[in-house]
């Protein structure tokens, strides 16, 4: 074979995610669009602030030099302080330009950043259920993902996770509002988390690093979602702002290293190292230039609220079991059956696209997206209904 064994293995075994999506193009021209309710891939369908567009055709329309030249490859100097101060604000730290690095989106921040950090063999701990890309971001630089379990209601389980902290662990990667559950981590289990790290490291001799993937941190419902900067020293944040301002197709996000980490001059120059030999070089720089003049601009909120409560109140109503989520827009509600691939086939047949919990690293569960318009959930309420019927939920 002409491909690399880890490529082959990687395609035998590709996102789940990514498959369903690929149904749903298949069913709707089967069916029709009107036919077939997608909920596999967090795509939301809704447009980016009025902010947004006005912006970018300002910048487009400038007549300034050098606006699509390279730049410092952490980025521009004034998106960075930008950034910086917003998150002085934040967090009462002392964040400047040098604390930030722009990245490819969230994804691109998390390879950066593993590859900064990783030798071959280290472990990060995740927390189950996890976005499976995770697994391919650190083997990518030879480390390896240790799952632990999270508590029934998908927050942190301390005691799950002292026990896999070892001489492996080289991190502990955390994501909230969590992506596939939507639960939010309270700033009280952030504390502690902080304290057990700095426990853990001077048990083990080294700094165990704190990485906090936040693309989803500005959809919160009820409580905000409090910053891991405050709560530990060695923390590094990989988000993005594709979910803000609904742009994921726009790849613009960053790194930031708290200001307060033991080794940041260390981490700060390998980052933007290894920025340049993953190849990418730099984030793009309309979106970089972009960042400041929209400011706080952020999506309605709105419509995720309804849809959540849409569908949570009638999944829940008709014998699903799930936990309600503070943040995202993802339900992840348990399957009626163990096996959850095979409910999710069954879930097809009635044009129901949704994703197996499996492909969360947590069998027996499945995952729905709702970042869509509440006429299409409402029209499949009664598949919903028919699905429960058929799993014997409901009379």
């Amino acid at each position: 074979m002409g491909i690399s064994a880890q490529i082959e293995s990687s395609i035998q075994n590709s996102s789940m995610i990514r498959k369903m999506f690929e149904e749903g193009d298949r069913r709707r021209q089967l069916y029709g669009n009107d036919k077939v309710f997608d909920f596999s891939i967090g795509n939301p369908v809704f447009e980016p602030p009025p902010e947004v567009k006005q912006n970018l055709l300002k910048l487009i329309q400038s007549d300034e030099k050098g606006t699509h030249r390279y730049m410092p490859n952490s980025g521009y100097p004034a998106t960075r302080r930008y950034i910086a101060g917003m998150l002085n604000r934040e967090t009462g730290l002392p964040f400047g330009e040098n604390d930030i690095i722009m990245t490819i989106g969230a994804g691109g921040a998390l390879n950066v950043i593993f590859k900064t950090l990783l030798n071959p063999g280290d472990e990060v701990i995740v927390f189950k259920p996890y976005f499976l890309e995770y697994n391919a971001y650190v083997s990518n630089y030879g480390g390896q993902i240790r799952p632990v379990d999270t508590r029934e209601d998908f927050q942190l389980d301390f005691d799950a996770l002292e026990k896999a902290i070892s001489g492996k662990t080289k991190a502990v990667l955390i994501n909230s509002p969590n992506n596939p559950t939507g639960v939010v981590y309270s700033e009280a289990d952030l504390v502690r988390l902080g304290r057990l790290l700095q426990q853990k490291s001077s048990e083990w001799g080294q700094p165990i690093s704190l990485i906090s993937d936040e693309p989803y941190r500005k959809i919160v419902y009820e409580k905000p979602s409090p910053s891991i900067f405050p709560c530990y020293d060695h923390a590094l944040v990989a988000t993005s702002y594709s979910k803000d301002l609904a742009m994921p197709g726009e790849r613009i996000g960053y790194i930031a290293i708290s200001p307060s980490h033991g080794d940041h001059g260390l981490v700060t120059a390998g980052a933007v190292l290894a920025l340049r030999i993953l190849g990418f070089v730099n984030a793009p720089a309309l979106m970089q230039r972009l960042l400041p003049l929209v400011g706080d601009a952020c999506v309605d909120i709105t419509p995720y609220r309804i849809n959540r409560d849409l569908l949570y109140n009638h999944l829940t109503s008709t014998g699903f079991s799930c936990v309600k989520p503070g943040g995202a827009f993802y339900l992840f509600p348990r399957s009626p059956i163990p096996d959850d691939v095979a409910f999710i086939e069954a879930a097809q047949q009635l044009n129901l696209l949704m994703v197996p919990g499996s492909g969360f690293g947590m069998p027996g569960y499945f995952r729905l997206c709702y970042c869509f318009e509440t006429e299409m959930i409402e029209r499949s309420l009664p598949l919903f209904t028919e699905l429960a019927r058929q799993f014997h939920l409901t009379d």
